[in-house]
């Protein structure tokens, strides 16, 4: 089998944190920090699950996003819809297939309508946004299947060119991102033009990032939440599977990937990792690091500068993929790191 050939490292550093993002971090810390401490030390039973999967019910009740606009779409067993932002054109020929955090048990298409606008916004496409099912309704090795059929529905049902589509999610959906893509190419798909993910985790074994630095300064503090995660809905799993992990998977031949991640949160550790391994493969791909920023900052929209300019960023991004301009490093180009920013 022939090598892949390395290709560069891109970092991009973002700083300094600003003011505003400082109390954000601060009134995580002291607020919802705890909240989460308490929540780790619940039984993962049933109720547990009934409540996580109220977030999302409670999330319809808020104002719907102004200018946005929507339309269901339905699966074979769940559902999806389209998302268009302000600015964002009707035509469905190029998109984003939007696979949205929670931690595989929590959130869907409520929480998420306004950031996933705001992406479509700053590309000038519309999103598919898919309310995949989770825990407890399929086991964690099974969520990947329903983004997957969202991916073959788009080229198949929908006839969208796969250059013109960008496989794109935050936190849990940073890893569906990468599983869907691996699954994709195992069945023999072709690729999507490129692939972003936000805040990913992307090693299910917690090893490294319990005894990274940033265990004690990510302000949520979500190490004993993210270990009782595991135990009790990956316990029956071999964590270091690459179908598991995506990080240790084969990745040469995957599209181009922008990786974004706060420098104190504690799943930065897996984009630097997976960064790394996609140089390594051959992969062209771009490393956001945001000083001081939480997980999935960009949650918070216009609110925060940061939070603005990534969204910005990730536009760009997605709009150089879907115009071909992020065409694969040619063979025999040097490993290595470059730093912007």
């Amino acid at each position: 089998m022939t090598q892949p050939h390395p290709t560069t490292l891109v970092i991009e550093r973002h700083g300094t944190a600003s003011l505003r993002s400082r109390a954000v971090s601060a009134g995580i810390r002291r607020f919802l920090r705890p909240r989460l401490a308490k929540a780790a030390a619940l039984p993962f039973d049933d109720r547990a699950l009934r409540r996580a999967a109220a977030l999302d019910r409670l999330a319809a009740r808020a104002p719907a996003p102004r200018g946005v606009r929507t339309e269901k779409v339905r699966f074979d067993g769940f559902g999806a819809e389209w998302v268009r932002g302000p600015g964002a054109p009707s035509a469905r020929d190029r998109v984003i297939l939007y696979l949205h955090g929670g931690g595989w048990v929590c959130c869907g298409l409520n929480t998420h309508r306004r950031m996933i606008a705001s992406f479509g916004s700053a590309a000038g496409v519309p999103a598919l946004s898919v309310d995949y099912r989770m825990i407890p309704a399929v086991p964690f090795e099974r969520e990947v299947e329903d983004c997957l059929t969202a991916y073959r529905w788009l080229l198949d049902e929908r006839g969208v060119d796969p250059a013109h589509i960008v496989i794109m999610g935050d936190s849990a959906g940073g890893h569906l991102t990468f599983a869907t893509a691996l699954r994709a190419r195992a069945e023999g798909l072709p690729m999507p033009a490129a692939l972003a993910a936000l805040s990913p985790m992307l090693d299910m074994d917690l090893t490294d990032k319990l005894a990274h630095a940033n265990m004690g300064l990510d302000p949520s503090d979500p190490g004993v939440l993210l270990e009782r995660l595991v135990e009790a809905f990956l316990g029956h799993l071999d964590l270091k599977d690459p179908a598991v992990s995506p990080v240790r998977a084969d990745l040469a031949g995957l599209p181009p990937v922008l990786l974004t991640a706060g420098s104190t949160e504690l799943l930065y550790c897996d984009s630097e990792l997976m960064a790394r391994r996609l140089a390594e493969a051959g992969v062209p791909v771009t490393l956001q690091v945001w000083d001081r920023q939480i997980h999935v900052f960009q949650m918070f929209g216009p609110y925060l500068p940061e939070s603005r300019a990534a969204i910005r960023a990730l536009g760009r991004f997605v709009r150089d993929a879907l115009d071909g301009r992020l065409a694969a490093a040619p063979d025999g180009t040097p490993a290595g790191l470059e730093s912007a920013g």
